[in-house]
């Protein structure tokens, strides 16, 4: 891997360190208010294809995986790009190309005629997605080293935070306004006004890596990735984590459906359904990201993926939708901690200098799994019917559970 071009100064060292939780805090509101307006979309976007012209149930369980899938799938071939250049000229600059490209797309969405037009501004997107990634590189590069865990925690946090008020509001305001348009719109005008304070409200202290090839920079740090058994078996966990999670997403809200019947505050109670899991996750990630820090990060993924494990399958048994979203918040308890205990755990293998461009490369895993978790989870409730994904989910999860314990090894700081 490429090595920075200049080390920071004691002086600048000792700055960072002064103002490494001003940054960290500011970005937590950022990724709260970013991650909030896009999950306002996730409850009505099956609710929404009928609209569009989609009406057999095959066909929306279809699509639903389809759109909620493609964004990411994308982005996974485009963030590696974002990251190399997120570590030459900024990951600030990186947040506002991001932001504002996402909430422009997002009323473009809002004002589709067809689902073939969604379909492509949903594509669109993820050529320019990147915003958490860039968030967690930009959190990692200023906080000290020993406090990662907690750090990333707390992003965590502001992310799931948002997952747990998104879905409410636009369930809510759907519901409100009869329209399944106005969600788009509202997410739109949110998500451009959070850029603003994305350039007046985060501050970042940036030393440039050092500059190379562009594309064979890129791929000496693909190989990089490729060659070190820590960072290509984390790579994978955060893949397979991301694919467990996102599989049920699109079959929430036709599961509830499929539970309580045509009701009119349907889209209210799918969004509980996905807050529920959210809420958890603000109970856990920051308490499981600082324990990361203590008890070792291996630990804690072998912990969350058990217990994730543990309560994904007995949702595909249930026909009550309380007990169904006991469950989801169960469930979310334990998902809190993987995503930022992975991503702690590859801040201590990496440079500070590189760490936008190895963030941008397991991004990659994560927008995989995010694209392909949903279309799967589509598939299979086309294919073999609803309860089946949840099935498909708890094997994965106990697959990763496999893959933790027998590949990740855990991390050890070197003697002073």
């Amino acid at each position: 891997m490429a090595q920075p071009r200049a080390l920071p100064s004691l002086s600048e060292t000792a700055a960072a360190a002064a103002n490494w939780s001003q940054t960290l805090w500011a970005m937590v509101a950022v990724q709260f208010v970013m991650t909030m307006s896009f999950s306002m979309l996730t409850p009505i976007m099956p609710l929404f294809l009928p609209v569009l012209g989609v009406n057999s149930e095959r066909a929306v369980d279809l699509w639903a995986g389809v759109l909620a899938g493609v964004t990411s799938f994308v982005a996974a071939f485009a963030s590696p790009l974002w990251g190399r250049l997120a570590d030459r000229h900024g990951r600030k600059l990186m947040l506002l190309r991001s932001s504002i490209a996402v909430g422009v797309f997002a009323g473009l969405m809002g004002a589709a005629g067809n689902v073939w037009q969604l379909f492509a501004y949903r594509a669109l997107m993820g050529v320019f997605a990147g915003f958490s990634s860039t968030a967690i590189a930009l959190v990692a590069g200023q906080a000290p080293e020993d406090r990662l865990g907690y750090a990333l925690g707390w992003l965590s946090t502001g992310q799931l935070v948002g997952s747990l008020v998104g879905p409410l509001l636009g369930g809510g305001l759907a519901d409100l306004t009869g329209s399944f348009r106005i969600p788009f719109f509202c997410t739109a005008a949110t998500i451009l006004v959070s850029s603003v304070y994305v350039w007046f409200g985060v501050h970042e202290r940036f030393v440039a890596a050092a500059p190379g090839r562009g594309r064979r920079a890129l791929l000496n740090n693909l190989i990089a990735v490729a060659r070190s058994p820590g960072l290509l078996a984390l790579f994978f966990v955060l893949l397979m984590a991301q694919f467990g999670v996102r599989t049920v997403q699109p079959v929430v809200t036709l599961y509830v459906k499929q539970m309580l019947g045509p009701r009119p505050d349907l889209a209210t109670l799918s969004g509980i359904a996905f807050s529920i899991t959210g809420a958890a996750n603000v109970v856990a990630a920051p308490f499981l990201g600082n324990k990361s820090d203590v008890i070792g990060y291996r630990r804690v993924l072998l912990i969350a993926l058990f217990g994730a494990s543990l309560t994904t399958l007995p949702q595909a048994f249930t026909d009550s939708y309380w007990v169904f979203t006991a469950l989801r918040f169960a469930v979310g308890l334990f998902i809190g901690g993987i995503l930022p205990t992975a991503n702690a755990l590859v801040g201590r293998l990496v440079p500070r200098a590189q760490r936008g461009t190895i963030y941008g490369i397991t991004s990659s895993a994560m927008f995989l799994g995010n694209s392909l978790g949903p279309l799967s989870g589509g598939a299979v409730a086309a294919a073999f019917g609803l309860r089946w994904v949840f099935l498909v989910t708890g094997a994965v999860l106990l697959a990763n559970l496999l893959w933790v314990f027998y590949r990740v090894p855990e991390f050890r700081a070197p003697p002073a």
